[in-house]
C-alpha cells in the first residue's frame, strides 16, 4: 500500500498535531507546515479519480505555487519537475465538497453559546447572514477537513420558513475572510411540520406558511426594478434586498421539504416567481421525479442514513440511484443532527449510497462535482483539472471502505492534514 511521504524542513521532520474529535471518540492527526512550504506539489496516485473522465492508473497531479492545478495525467507522461515536494497515496480523489451542513455555526459541544444555526425569535429573517455566524477555528471544521471535506456549504440551517442565509468556504484558515469562497450562496428555507414545532404552531397549516412566504416575495417583486447592480435598495432593507436578488438570480433558494407535498409547493414557488431552486432533504423525492425533472431543479439529498422518522418516514436507502436513473442532479449532504456531533460524514454516506445501488463514480460524484455544480463553484472544485484549486483528498484504499484511511489533505496546493498511521 502506497502511503504518504514524510515531510522535512531544515529543521527536521513536521511533527503531527494530535488532536481529539471529542464528540465521535475518534482520534486523528494533523500536520501544520510554514508558508515556505505551501508551493509547487507533486501528488502521485495509484489510481486518480479526476471526476472529468476515466479514472487515471499510477497518475500525477501537479500543483503550483499559486495553489492551482498545473497538470493531471499518467506519470509516464507528466513528469515531476526536480525539487518538487512529492506525496504518493493508494487513491488520490479531489477535495470533498459537502452540499448542505451546518458546521461552523453549529459546533461540537451543543450548548448554547455555539448553536447559531437556527435563530427563533421570527419564522421570516432571510437577511440573517452566514459570515456573521461562522467559525473558522470551531472544531468541527477540523474534524471534517480530515475526514476529506475541503469545501464546506454551510450557514443557517432548516426548520424556518426563513431561516437565513447560507455561504460556500474552505475547511482552512482561521478568519472569515480567509476561509470564504462564496459569502451568499442561497436563501435557507424549510417547509413542513418542523416550523411550526419550532415556532409555538406558527405558522400553523401549510396554507398559512405557504401565504407568509409568498407574502414576503411579492414585496420583492415590486422592488425588483430598483435593486442596484450592487444588489441594495434605497431606502436600504435588508430582508427585502436578498429575496429581490434571488429573484435577479444572484443567489440561490434552497427549501428543505421532506414530504412529497412540500416538495411540490416548492416547485410551485418556483414558477410563481422563477428564482433558483435547490430541493434539500427531498425525502419523498423518488414519488415526484417526474414533476423534479421537469422544473429542470437539482436536490442535495438527506444523508442516505438519516433516520426515517417524523416527516423522513418514507425516505430510503435507494433515493440517490433512484434520482440519479431519472437524470436529475443530484448531491449528498451531512446534514443536520440535534445531537452531538452535529454533522455525519459525508464519505459514509456515499458509501451507503454505493452499497444501495448507485455506481461507485456516481457515489463519488455526489461528494465531489455534482455539488459543486450545484452551488455554481465548479470552475474552482470539485473534480481535478488544471486552472481549478489544488484541493486533494489522498487515501491508503477504497474510499468507501469503512477501515480505510485518509491519508492526507491538500488545500488550495497547502498540505493540511497527515496521517502518520498510513505509513510511508
Amino acid at each position: 500500500m502506497i502511503g504518504v511521504r514524510s515531510i522535512r524542513t531544515s529543521e527536521g521532520p513536521v511533527a503531527g498535531r494530535l488532536a481529539l474529535a471529542a464528540a465521535t471518540g475518534l482520534l486523528f492527526l494533523t500536520a501544520t507546515l510554514p508558508e515556505a512550504l505551501e508551493a509547487q506539489l507533486a501528488v502521485r496516485g495509484g489510481t486518480i479519480h479526476t471526476m472529468e473522465g476515466d479514472p487515471i492508473r499510477d497518475g500525477v497531479v501537479l500543483i503550483g505555487a499559486d495553489g492551482r492545478i498545473q497538470a493531471v495525467g499518467p506519470a509516464a507522461s507528466t513528469p515531476i519537475p526536480a525539487g518538487w515536494r512529492t506525496l504518493e497515496a493508494a487513491v488520490v480523489t479531489p477535495g470533498l465538497v459537502d452540499g448542505r451542513s451546518v458546521v461552523g455555526l453549529a459546533g461540537y459541544l451543543n450548548q448554547p453559546h455555539d448553536q447559531d444555526q437556527l435563530e427563533t425569535s421570527s419564522a421570516i429573517q432571510p437577511e440573517l447572514r452566514a459570515v456573521d455566524a461562522y467559525n473558522p477555528r470551531e472544531t468541527l471544521v477540523d474534524y471534517v477537513r480530515s475526514l476529506g471535506v475541503t469545501t464546506l456549504h454551510t450557514g443557517h440551517g432548516p426548520g424556518a420558513l426563513m431561516s437565513g442565509q447560507t455561504m460556500v468556504v474552505k475547511t482552512r484558515g482561521t478568519s472569515v475572510e480567509e476561509a470564504t469562497l462564496i459569502p451568499v450562496t442561497a436563501i435557507a428555507m424549510t417547509l413542513g411540520p418542523e416550523v411550526g414545532a419550532n415556532f409555538s404552531g406558527n405558522p400553523g397549516t401549510r396554507a398559512r406558511g405557504m401565504a407568509m412566504v409568498r407574502a414576503e416575495f411579492l414585496k420583492a417583486q415590486e422592488a425588483l426594478p430598483q435593486l442596484r447592480a450592487d444588489g441594495t435598495l434605497s431606502p436600504r432593507n435588508l430582508r427585502t434586498e436578498i429575496l429581490a436578488r434571488a429573484l435577479r438570480g444572484d443567489v440561490q433558494v434552497m427549501i428543505t421539504a421532506q414530504r412529497a407535498t412540500e416538495i411540490l409547493g416548492a416547485l410551485r414557488l418556483q414558477r410563481e416567481f422563477g428564482f433558483p431552486l435547490i430541493l434539500d432533504g427531498a425525502a419523498e423525492s423518488y414519488q415526484v421525479m417526474d414533476a423534479i425533472r421537469e422544473a429542470d431543479v437539482p436536490v442535495i439529498l438527506h444523508p442516505t442514513m438519516a433516520r426515517h422518522a417524523g416527516t423522513l418516514e418514507n425516505a430510503t436507502l435507494e433515493t440517490a440511484r433512484l434520482l440519479r436513473e431519472a437524470g436529475i442532479p443530484v448531491a449528498l449532504q451531512s446534514g443536520f443532527e440535534a445531537y452531538v456531533p452535529k454533522t455525519r460524514v459525508i464519505l459514509f454516506e456515499a458509501a451507503m449510497a454505493a452499497a444501495y445501488g448507485l455506481p461507485f463514480d456516481e457515489a463519488l460524484r455526489t461528494i465531489t462535482l455534482a455539488p459543486a455544480q450545484i452551488l455554481r463553484i465548479a470552475d474552482r472544485v470539485g473534480s481535478l483539472a488544471p486552472g481549478k484549486d489544488g484541493d486533494l483528498v489522498l487515501f491508503n484504499g477504497d474510499p468507501f471502505e469503512y477501515l480505510t484511511l485518509v491519508c492526507g489533505v491538500v488545500i488550495d496546493g497547502q498540505i493540511t492534514d497527515q496521517d502518520p498511521a498510513c505509513g510511508g
